[in-house]
């Protein structure tokens, strides 16, 4: 018994390799389809994040995975998600920031708390659960699959409302980049006005180049600087969604409240502290240059595989029944969106 104890860790360890291993190994397939989309059409339609899902969904429902394969992928779906999520605060600059002036500023997020009540509203009419609304709330509002995964362990969100959100909203954030660029001629927008547009309703950055690029560089420009203002919205919307959820919690009681204080990773979770954290270094320039491309490459590689996770956890039927309600419910919130934008680009006089 006492030989065998030095090796309980390694035992331990070896219990999350084959989850881990079909989880990396799904993702290394999305990411080589996404390669061969770029070097055929030049751009991917369907991310790898997103080919990550459907493929780990497939699998799932051809194949139910044992409890041997349980622990690996438990580890991709939370614990390499949460590292992403903390990754993500090194592409944060306050002088970018800044260098566009408050107003812009204060005016991407009027617009993501307006859009983030108007969706959940939209998401609860539509009869989603309070979980799913807010996913697709969050999505819609900020910055589609990021936000959905950054704010997904918050609010302890099931797999099959992680995935509907995902799936959808990436469908959508296809259909806005195809149809965004038809706007211009038809609403006489100039370049800036574009770039403001594309900025505060396309979903991912690749997918704001990929809307703005064909218009100009200076709506390139501009579209990226706002759609990262509006990312930068995701660190106080998880940090209050984080306060409100603790609070609500059931084995919290107001005696317990009032004997003592909660500790801080109660309200703010490890991977939230470490995203204001790294966010703060990039602003003081302490995050070389060198280092940002491969801390933000290493940051979508572990969600591809978070999501290849996630997909393998997903039961179909469950995903078929919210199908027709998340995507209408996304697509009035994504239309909602784009209103609320035209009124700031009118109401700060955008030219």
């Amino acid at each position: 018994m006492a030989i065998s104890t030095p090796f309980r860790p390694l035992r331990k360890l070896a219990a999350f390799i084959p989850g881990l291993a079909l989880c990396i190994g799904i993702s290394l397939v999305a990411l080589a389809v996404q390669a061969v989309e770029v070097r055929i059409v030049g751009r991917p339609y369907i991310e790898a994040i997103v080919g990550a899902i459907l493929l780990g969904t497939l699998i799932r429902t051809l194949w139910t995975p044992g409890q041997a394969w349980a622990k690996g992928t438990d580890f991709s779906a939370k614990t390499l998600l949460e590292i992403a999520v903390a990754l993500l605060g090194a592409s944060i600059s306050a002088q970018a920031i800044a260098t566009h002036g408050l107003g812009l500023l204060l005016g991407v997020a009027v617009v993501v708390i307006v859009s983030l009540a108007a969706s959940y509203a939209v998401g609860r009419s539509f009869g989603l659960s309070r979980t799913l609304a807010l996913l697709v709330a969050c999505g819609n509002s900020i910055c589609g699959n990021s936000a959905i995964a950054a704010v997904a362990p918050i609010i302890d969100a099931e797999a099959d409302d992680i995935v509907s959100s995902i799936a959808f909203t990436a469908i959508l954030g296809v259909i806005v980049v195809l149809v965004l660029p038809l706007l211009v001629p038809l609403l006489q927008l100039s370049q800036r006005q574009y770039g403001v547009l594309a900025g505060l309703t396309v979903y991912a950055v690749p997918q704001v180049l990929a809307a703005t690029f064909p218009i100009g560089i200076v709506s390139t420009q501009i579209g990226t600087l706002v759609k990262l203002m509006r990312v930068l919205m995701l660190g106080p919307v998880v940090l209050l969604l984080s306060i409100g959820v603790n609070r609500s919690r059931p084995d919290i009681g107001d005696r317990a409240r009032l004997r003592a204080p909660l500790p801080l990773s109660r309200f703010l979770p490890w991977f939230i502290i470490a995203f204001v954290l790294l966010a703060g270094l990039r602003s003081l320039g302490l995050v070389p240059l060198i280092v940002l491309g491969p801390i933000v490459q290493l940051a979508a590689l572990l969600t591809v595989v978070a999501m290849a996770a996630l997909g393998l956890s997903v039961d179909m039927r469950g995903l078929r029944r919210a199908g027709g309600r998340v995507i209408a419910a996304a697509l009035v919130a994504v239309l909602l969106l784009g209103a609320i934008s035209f009124v700031l680009i009118y109401w700060l006089r955008i030219t």
